[in-house]
């Protein structure tokens, strides 16, 4: 029976391996496009199906086994399937960026997580804009949204940094421009610190490196030995001409 290597570099069956039962991904997954199905959705999803058919070790950065293993080859063809199926759930946009030869579902997974990791700023951007015209068009059909859920919205999923002044907000429930006062004042308030903190650092790296002492330095990285020649000779041409 044909045998093939795991990422850990078990051998198995590769006549008996489940992935090989999936027949159009597409049924199980669906498309990653960012609009219908964002990227949080199906990344989600994805290793759901990849553990239950076992090439979770495929995308999870388990270490692919050596060339030189008697099941690499048989590795190869899972991983290679594995790839058509993260490719076969993308949007042909997001296909061609991240499309390569010779590579592997690994290297694929990761570059998809780069693609929408590095635009997060722009897209937070839009997600924004989105929030703030979904809040207008419902006030336009008489159904705005509170001001309680406005400040949920606004404090849901903010950075480690601000858990004090959020749980602060969710327990007074202030206003939401008041709400936004006071983070805006906390962001402030801790690029102050961060600020003042660099000078610090500054100031003490740059107490050894006085111009005086940096000239001090420099001399006495010369030629002592000259110098010292030098103020002797001096001392003897003027005892002589005394």
């Amino acid at each position: 029976m044909t045998k093939y290597a795991s990422g850990s570099g078990e051998v198995k069956d590769m006549a008996l391996h489940p992935a090989y039962t999936v027949t159009n991904i597409q049924t199980k997954i669906r498309t990653l496009d960012g609009s219908k199905v964002t990227y949080s959705s199906w990344k989600k999803l994805f290793p759901l199906y990849a553990k239950a058919y076992k090439v979770l070790d495929h995308i999870n950065d388990t270490p692919e086994p050596v060339d030189t293993n008697p099941g690499y080859l048989q590795w190869a063809e899972i991983d290679a399937l594995v790839l058509q199926w993260i490719y076969n759930t993308l949007s042909d946009e997001l296909m061609v960026r991240i499309l390569e030869t010779d590579t592997t579902a690994q290297a694929a997974w990761n570059k998809l997580k780069s693609t929408f990791l590095n635009n997060k700023g722009s897209r937070a951007a839009a997600l924004e804009q989105e929030f703030t015209n979904l809040v207008d068009h419902l006030r336009d059909v008489e159904n705005p949204i509170t001001q309680s859920r406005l400040v949920l919205q606004m404090i849901r999923g903010l950075p480690p940094e601000f858990d004090v002044v959020g749980a602060y907000i969710n327990q007074s429930s202030p206003s939401f421009e008041t709400a936004r006062s006071m983070l805006q004042l906390e962001q402030h308030k801790q690029k102050a610190r961060q600020n003042q903190t660099y000078s610090v650092l500054a100031a003490l790296t740059s107490v050894n490196r006085t111009p005086q002492n940096e000239a001090v330095g420099q001399r006495n990285q010369g030629q002592p030995y000259n110098n010292y020649s030098s103020r002797g000779t001096g001392t003897r041409e003027r005892g002589f001409t005394g």
